[in-house]
């Protein structure tokens, strides 16, 4: 089954609160869209899921581990599973992320 996504329909900002949208959930794969205004953040937070962060819009600085990158449009970072990760709008930037999880790794 085909699943089309226009990601402008999708984008909302609140001033009070990271928007946050899930775009699909399956089993094999969730992707979520977080829209922040400048200054907002997702504190980093560790989860049993590969991960990868698109920015779609703006500018901000994601978190991986002890590393900080700045990134803008159309960048993606990778992210392995349990590895702190978070990001933040930059000053005078909105931000729109695009994350997308695999299942949680199982032994």
């Amino acid at each position: 089954m085909t699943k089309v996504i226009d990601l402008k329909k999708e984008i909302h900002f609140y001033s009070d609160r990271i928007s946050r949208e899930m775009l699909a959930d399956t089993p094999e794969m969730r992707v979520a869209l977080m829209c922040l205004e400048p200054g907002q953040e997702l504190k980093p937070h560790k989860a049993p899921l590969r991960l990868m962060m698109y920015c779609v819009e703006g500018k901000g600085v994601f978190t991986v581990g002890d590393e900080e990158i700045e990134a803008d449009e159309k960048t993606a970072i990778l992210c392995d599973p349990m590895v702190p990760h978070g990001f933040k709008a930059s000053k005078g930037e909105r931000l729109v992320v695009m994350a997308v999880v695999t299942p949680a790794e199982t032994e």
